[in-house]
């Protein structure tokens, strides 16, 4: 008997031993993966997938903690999307769940102005194939900026957006803050990247390079100014810190602006088009909205700025030529300006989203052809966004609005 009530003793302090023992895994496991837990959770569905109009579906996360990004600016950034991926499995899933990240070329358009009541606006279209978006609100704290959002899906290899029951492919969205494509923060900045089709004939030569300075990705360059620039100056003080490496296949330019109106075009460029063949040696070169004179006479006259495919740096292009989406630019200035005397760019807000559905994708390349995926219209002045989905500005489910508050 009294061997019995020891054997007893012994497995109910064993049992007592691995209750606790799972009790503190759990702990620790929440604790490690607190801000993780949360951000998945947030996610949700705002509009599903439509084959009849080509609409991709859309998603919408709240990101939890700093995802690590500070973390990210301190080891030196990365030099290649290999880089990036390395860090952000490591950090964001502990090594447990493999994340990759799919470059692409797009075709894009954005350009800024000044609303009838005096509000900062900047616009942009995403032009691509049919593809899955979401729309991200980050909060890290520490100094740093809560920002808004623009991410492409498949850049994650989410080509068919998120089984929202399927925790493997919600985990993968954890990656979403390191690839944006355009985005506003509280300090009323917002930023956008283009594609910019540099390089002779077809071919797209990507920017990369090679200094003794820490490097950036193209998409982490865009959290960076979400995260740190309260202006374009520091946005642009920022950017200059950093050697530039574009996603591999892609080349890229980047517009930014703020709530003064202030707005400026970021380009990396080497000699001529058709000689811009050695991603190294590009040099960053910004264009300010208000000096930009050697662009042209309408440029000069004008105080907002307007962007699209083609390298805007004067002397880049040669007689001949191939100069992507100059007719679109073209468009965008006439419709804001084409009387030449709305050099401040004034038109209403409804104008505005008149004129990126102008130039959105079935309009502009055909029914068939690409589309706008979405267009977002950034009030610099009151930090807010409408973001319209698939060009659909009739169709109140698919236009949303999102501020700060």
């Amino acid at each position: 008997m009294k061997a019995l009530k020891i054997i007893a003793k012994i497995l109910l302090m064993a049992t007592g031993g691995i209750l606790t023992l799972a009790l503190t895994a759990c702990i620790v496991f929440l604790a490690v993966f607190r801000h993780e837990i949360s951000s998945v959770a947030s996610i949700e569905m705002l509009i599903d997938k439509n084959e009849k109009n080509r609409s991709a579906p859309v998603y919408y996360m709240e990101v939890s903690g700093g995802y690590y990004f500070d973390d990210f600016l301190e080891q030196g950034g990365a030099s290649s999307d290999d880089e990036l991926i390395k860090f952000v499995t490591d950090k964001l899933t502990k090594g447990l769940l493999p994340i990759k990240i799919e470059p692409a070329k797009f075709g894009c358009s954005a350009f800024t102005c000044t609303g009838e009541d005096g509000d900062k606006y900047f616009a942009r279209n995403y032009d691509f194939t049919t593809t899955p978006g979401m729309i991200v609100r980050t909060n890290p704290g520490k100094g740093r900026y809560a920002s808004i959002s623009s991410v492409d899906l498949k850049f994650l290899g989410l080509k068919g957006g998120v089984d929202t029951d399927n925790i493997k492919q919600k985990l993968i969205c954890l990656a979403a803050p390191y690839v944006p494509v355009d985005g506003i923060n509280e300090a009323g900045v917002a930023c956008g990247i283009l594609v910019s089709y540099q390089g002779p004939g077809n071919d797209c030569i990507s920017t990369n390079q090679n200094t003794d300075k820490p490097d950036i990705t193209s998409s982490t360059m865009i959290r960076m100014i979400l995260d740190c620039a309260g202006s374009v100056e520091e946005a642009v003080a920022l950017v200059e810190k950093y050697d530039l490496h574009d996603s591999a296949g892609s080349s890229f330019h980047y517009i930014v602006a703020d709530s003064t109106g202030k707005s400026a075009i970021l380009e990396w460029v080497n000699a001529t088009d058709t000689l811009d063949t050695d991603g190294t040696k590009r040099e960053l070169k910004v264009i300010y909205n208000d000096d930009d004179a050697a662009l042209g006479e309408m440029e000069a006259a004008d105080e907002f700025q307007y962007v699209t495919n083609f390298i805007a740096y004067p002397g880049y292009y040669l007689e001949g030529d191939d100069v992507k989406s100059l007719d679109r630019y073209t468009t965008i200035r006439k419709r804001i300006n084409g009387s030449g005397k709305n050099t401040e760019g004034i038109i209403s807000e409804e104008n505005a989203l008149k004129l990126m559905r102008r130039v959105g994708g079935r309009i502009w390349y055909g029914e068939n052809s690409a589309i706008t995926v979405w267009s977002a219209l950034y009030n610099l002045t009151d930090k807010s966004v409408i973001w319209v989905s698939n060009e659909e500005f009739d169709n109140e489910d698919a236009v949303f609005r999102f501020d700060f508050e």
